[in-house]
């Protein structure tokens, strides 16, 4: 096969940054939601309260969701330009030293001294920044921080996520939301688990199960307090 032409593979790690964002909004929406709407329509409110909490519910944690994950990430990048920064002026400063640096890396990695040598003065003149980033700091292209796209896809799948839990409290009777409303949550949890799971080359039926344990457990938690509170109330 020529050197020349390149191969290409699609792995998992390149899809981390939005999948981990994604997954976290839509379990966050549907279980944070539900459970809101299990909790008030638990204290006997009206279904019109049920339905006005929902929604703030929903807006709120989106928001919320797209700002944390933003601040979070924009965090990491700015780490990131700290150390690439640092790493530019060493370059600038000490170059052969840098050279030195690099090819005790590749020694680490299984390469005699001779050959680490030559790779490290080979990448460092096609790209010196470019491998120490890589090589030493970890950065590279496929892993590097993206806030912006971190918040969109976290905000976006809250909304998804919490979106779910809302329609079917739209379309129960007042006083008939609690049960219809915890089935469609724990049935989307699980579909959610398995997605995610069959996205990230994980075990499904484990990410699935893990999923419908917590969130049955946060709603129950919340549903339960709701119906003290409402008989106090």
């Amino acid at each position: 096969m020529a050197l020349g032409r390149r191969h290409r593979e699609r792995h998992v790690v390149g899809r981390l940054g939005w999948l981990r964002a994604a997954v976290l909004g839509a379990n966050d929406g549907l279980l944070s939601t539900s459970s809101l709407i299990l909790g008030v329509a638990s204290a006997h409110t009206s279904h019109e309260s049920v339905l006005i909490a929902g929604v703030s519910g929903l807006v709120a944690g989106a928001i919320s969701m797209a700002a944390g994950e933003y601040v979070s990430v924009s965090s990491q990048s700015d780490s990131e330009r700290a150390d690439i920064g640092r790493e530019r002026r060493e370059l600038s400063e000490n170059c052969g030293a840098e050279q030195q640096e690099l090819a005790g890396i590749y020694v680490e990695r299984g390469l005699d001294e001779p050959l680490a040598m030559q790779v490290a003065e080979q990448l460092m003149t096609h790209d010196a920044l470019g491998a120490h980033a890589r090589d030493e700091l970890g950065i590279s292209a496929t892993t590097r921080a993206r806030p912006i796209q971190a918040a969109l896809a976290s905000g976006a799948a809250f909304s998804i996520g919490a979106s779910l839990p809302l329609l079917v409290a739209i379309a129960s009777p007042g006083d008939m939301i609690v049960r219809p409303v915890t089935i469609a949550s724990l049935l989307c949890l699980a579909l959610l688990g398995v997605v995610g799971a069959k996205t990230g080359g994980s075990n499904m039926s484990k990410a699935a199960i893990r999923v419908v344990f917590w969130g049955a457990l946060a709603m129950a938690a919340t549903a339960g307090i709701g119906g003290v509170v409402g008989a106090l109330v």
